[in-house]
Order: structure tokens, then sequence, then C-alpha cells
């Protein structure tokens, strides 16, 4: 049996107060929340999902807000930088809005791309490239319009303790594929048209630490169910102990931690994230899942009241 991911389904990290977390990536960079919930492992905090239009898989950035939790350290055994794609000839529009919220940025070349880089609120490292791959995001908040807006994932670069190993993983068993070397990262390449590239930096450093301002996991698609456990049968036949499939109620997931100690999780396109809303209202209200439904009154009282405002 051989296998190949799409790309990136999306990507969790931590962060701090929840408002800030909203105000940043709807209110500047102009993603849409398509998804207020809780971790379903903690359910006393929020589970925040960011992404186009629809939160198509490959644009999806979600996040675990925890106040007053401790700053982490971004390094080996993390996804160290996120990339987002947008449309050709949309740098100045983002140069202008980066500066006028006072966002420092810089631009650097790598394969060939300028890069706009920044950090986010509380730490995490982001970057936009301009492509012309990947669908119109058709969002619109406030001077974000489809002509500017962020389609998705250009995808991510990842800090690996074993770079060798982690480049054998991406390669062989996820199916990607080496595009080249350059600059100290080796570029691959998946078949999807956003969340398509991932570059791993060929050398080690520091050792990352969990906690605000650092990304969780990357996660992996997979077609459907059935397609998802193939990928588990697959996953643990090339030496690498999976866990069993997790319902996450707009996905499920099965997760394993890589030679290179980053935690990659595949997760299943469907069923999205309309089914237990409308595409017209997602992201408007706390959606629990049924296990939580029945303690809503006493969730809420403990989460911290959030809203989506225009910063414009």
């Amino acid at each position: 049996m051989s296998k190949k991911t799409m790309g990136i389904h999306h990507i969790t990290a931590i962060v701090g107060h929840p408002q800030e977390n909203i105000d940043f990536y709807a209110g500047v960079l102009g993603l849409r929340l398509v998804k207020q919930t809780v971790n379903f492992d903690d359910p006393g905090t929020y589970h925040l999902y960011f992404g186009n239009e629809g939160g198509k898989p490959g644009s999806i950035i979600t996040f675990f807000p925890w106040t007053g939790a401790r700053q982490g350290i971004i390094g080996d055994g993390q996804v160290g930088v996120t990339s987002y794609v947008v449309p050709k000839g949309s740098f100045s529009f983002w140069e202008e809005r980066l500066a006028r919220f006072q966002i420092a940025f810089s631009k650097v070349v790598r394969f060939g791309e300028q890069y706009l880089t920044f950090d986010d609120t509380h730490g995490l490292h982001l970057e936009l490239v301009e492509r012309e791959e990947g669908e119109e995001n058709t969002w619109t908040f406030g001077e974000v319009t489809p002509k500017v807006a962020i389609k998705g994932f250009g995808g991510a670069t990842l800090y690996s303790a074993q770079p060798n190993r982690t480049a054998e993983l991406l390669e062989n068993v996820m199916g990607l594929e080496i595009v080249g070397e350059q600059g100290g990262y080796i570029r691959f390449r998946s078949t999807a048209d956003i969340g398509n590239i991932i570059d791993l930096k060929a050398t080690s450093n520091n050792k990352g630490s969990m906690g605000v301002g650092t990304i969780h996991h990357i996660a992996w698609r997979a077609i459907d169910d059935n397609d998802q456990l193939e990928w588990q049968e697959y996953v643990e036949e090339n030496g690498y102990g999976v866990t069993p499939v997790k319902d996450r109620n707009y996905f499920n997931a099965i997760y394993f931690r890589e030679h290179g100690e980053i935690l990659f999780e595949i997760a299943t396109d469907p069923p999205g994230f309309a089914h237990d809303e409308t595409f017209e209202t997602m992201g408007e209200k706390l959606m629990l899942p049924t296990q939580y439904e029945q303690y809503r009154k006493k969730l809420e009282s403990k989460l911290i009241p959030i809203e989506i405002k225009k910063l414009d």
C-alpha cells in the first residue's frame, strides 16, 4: 500500500486571551470565524476555528485560548511558521494594513518567492505569500475583500528534532514530493491547490516548549472515514503509534507523533462546519457537542465573553 495526502487540513495553536485572538485573525487578517466551540478534552476552554468563507480544508486555523498560561518557545518538534496564500498583486494592501495596525513585518525570499513575515498578538510566526493557486475566498470582512483576502494556507515550515527522519516520513509515508533544497530548507509539495507546500528546516536547533504562541499540531487531509482508516493502518505499518479514531464533530481525527517530535493528525474532510448550524450563521454562537449540551449554562458562565468586531 502507498498513500498520498492532499495536504494540510488544519493547524491548531495555543494562544492567550480569546478576544485578542479574534481581533487579530478576524479583525486584522479578515478570516471568518467559522466555529465557536470548546476543547472536547477540556470543555472549560474555547476551541475557535477560522478559515475561508466555508471553512474549507486547507484554510482552517484553530486555537485553544488559555488566558494566563505561560509563553511557549518555538523550536524543534513544532510547526515553526504558518504561511497564508493571498492573491497575486495584493501585497501592497497587506503591507499597508499591517502597518496601519502597527504590526511589524519584514520581507524574505525563499525558493524564489517573496514572503511578508510577522507575528500575531501572542507570538505565533506567520507569513503571507502571493500565488495564483487556490480559489478566491469570497468572504468580505471590513476592508478585506475577495480581491485581497487570504485564500487559505500557503503551507507551513516544520522544525524537527530529527530532520532526516521527518523528511523520510513526509516523502515516503505522507506521499509529498520533494521539489527542492535551498537556504537550509527542504521543500515538499502535495497535490492540493492550498495547504500544499511544506518547508522543512534541514538542521535541528533548540527544542520547542509548548505554551502560548506555539503550534500544538498540524493535521493532514483524509478524503473520508474509509480513507482515514487506511491511513491509520498504513501509518502503523510504518512503525508509528496511532491513536484510535476520535470524533471531533466537524471531522474525525487520528494522531501520531513523528520521529522529529512533531504531533501529526490526519483529519477527514467531511462533515465540515455547517452540519450543526447554517452556512450563513456559522461562528456566530457557541456550539457544543451532544455530550456537553447539558452543561451549557455552566460552561457559558466560565467562558470569557467574546465578540466579532470590525476593526477598520
